[in-house]
């Protein structure tokens, strides 16, 4: 039997132990390439600039032929390819995990909408990073931010919880907000269209809506109708990266982050020159592994992210994938 001191000061180890975890982040990098340098295999000589909206909480039975979402369903749609078996992973909810798989391939544990304080992660291997090892720039658009600090609280519209990035501890200089790193990539969504107009886009550019024009809210939005909100928002915002320079040699995916009514089908448009568009419809199950094993081949990053590794990619949805190193 173990004396009832040592079991006093086993516990105070433990809880010591779990304190020093939770203030340094959580797992270190939690797949096998955890020590693997960032690595460039050849971007894609074709796919410049690749733009991500992610929308919310509606599964694709609810969006395709919705009357509240006419310029997704008659003028989008009939242009693009799309996923008609796109899944969040499996019982992966609620929010905030499906938007960190999409930067590193898994929920690094977390299974709730915690803030960054709470979350925030220590892992290195994630998206953004290989992207910049690779020379190749990026920036995180969300919307209702004021840009002047790093977004790391709920502010108004805005939510991290949206906003994957701003969990990374070598973005934030550990969820620091006068972070120099988050404050230049993370800007306000006012400042997307300008820098469309002005030729100065970034090569990865993840855009986040605020709470009523991602389909998310009702309260104090435009309309009591979260879809009819959402389409309105891509009827203005979409147009204008179709219209870009940018877009010429570019690739527009729009998808949701998870279905309100399990793991979906919940959507996935692609919009490209390099897409078979005209309304084509992939049969093919994907995930969200698969959108972030697709980005990794167009930018020619490895090693593949956790999920990313195994993933089926978007292949499908385009004419000929354009991949760096050969598919």
């Amino acid at each position: 039997m173990v004396p009832t001191v040592q079991r006093t000061s086993i516990s105070q180890f433990a809880w010591a132990l779990t304190s020093l975890v939770i203030a340094c982040g959580r797992s270190v990098d939690p797949c096998q390439h955890s020590t693997a340098s960032p690595s460039s295999v050849g971007a894609s000589a074709r796919i410049q600039t690749v733009f991500l909206i992610v929308m919310e909480n509606h599964a694709w039975s609810e969006i395709v032929g919705s009357p509240s979402a006419p310029y997704l369903t008659t003028e989008l749609l009939p242009t693009a390819s799309y996923a008609e078996q796109y899944f969040n992973p499996p019982g992966l909810h609620p929010s905030e995990p499906n938007y960190l798989w999409l930067e590193g391939g898994t929920s690094y544990g977390i299974h709730d909408d915690g803030p960054p304080s709470a979350n925030h992660l220590a892992a290195r291997d994630h998206l953004v990073n290989q992207v910049e090892a690779a020379g190749i720039s990026w920036t995180s658009y969300q919307e209702g931010i004021d840009g002047q600090s790093c977004p790391l609280a709920e502010e108004g519209k805005y939510t991290p919880r949206h906003d994957p990035v701003v969990f990374f501890d070598d973005v934030t200089s550990g969820q620091d907000p006068s972070a120099v790193r988050c404050i230049t990539h993370v800007r306000p969504l006012s400042e997307l269209i300008p820098a469309l107009h002005a030729g100065s886009i970034s090569g990865y550019v993840f855009i986040t809506p605020d709470l009523c024009h991602d389909m998310h809210d009702s309260a104090g939005c435009a309309t009591s109708d979260t879809i009819g909100n959402g389409d309105a928002f891509l009827g203005s915002l979409v147009p204008e990266i179709l219209a870009s320079d940018a877009f010429r040699h570019g690739a527009l995916f729009i998808t949701w982050d998870e279905s309100d009514r399990g793991d979906g089908p919940i959507g996935m448009i692609l919009l490209s020159p390099y897409a078979k568009g005209a309304g084509f419809a992939s049969s093919v199950r994907h995930t969200h592994g698969s959108t972030l094993r697709t980005l990794q081949e167009i930018f020619g990053v490895r090693p593949f992210l956790c999920d990313a590794a195994s993933a089926t990619d978007l292949a499908d949805l385009f004419t000929s994938f354009p991949e760096g190193d050969g598919h």
